[in-house]
């Protein structure tokens, strides 16, 4: 009669397994809780790093229109003095040529 077990020693062999599940079943559940938030920190990566992106494209544009805005009083100045400069010139020539044709 070795081979059997007693009521009673079946009894606590089975609260023994319950109490292994149940503390099982809270470590699953704690798991399956992180992998939740786990997944939720990769999606808001994801988002972060697409948004990131855009960003950078965003302030390569507004770069490109600061540096022409940037530019743009450079040449004007750069034109005003070209006409000055031609006007001078041209007053200077004309006077010269007006002077030459006086004494001829």
């Amino acid at each position: 009669m070795e081979d059997f077990i007693t009521k009673r020693e079946h009894e606590e062999f089975a609260r023994r397994i319950d109490a292994e599940n149940e503390r099982q079943n809270k470590r699953i559940g704690l798991l399956e809780e992180n992998v939740r938030q786990i997944n939720n920190l990769t999606v808001s990566v994801r988002e972060m790093a697409v948004n990131m992106g855009n960003m950078l494209e965003e302030q390569k544009k507004q770069g490109e229109r600061l540096g022409k805005l940037e530019r743009e009083p450079a040449e004007t100045n750069k034109q005003i003095r070209q006409t000055v400069i031609t006007s001078i010139v041209g007053t200077v020539v004309g006077a010269v040529v007006t002077a030459a044709l006086m004494l001829l």
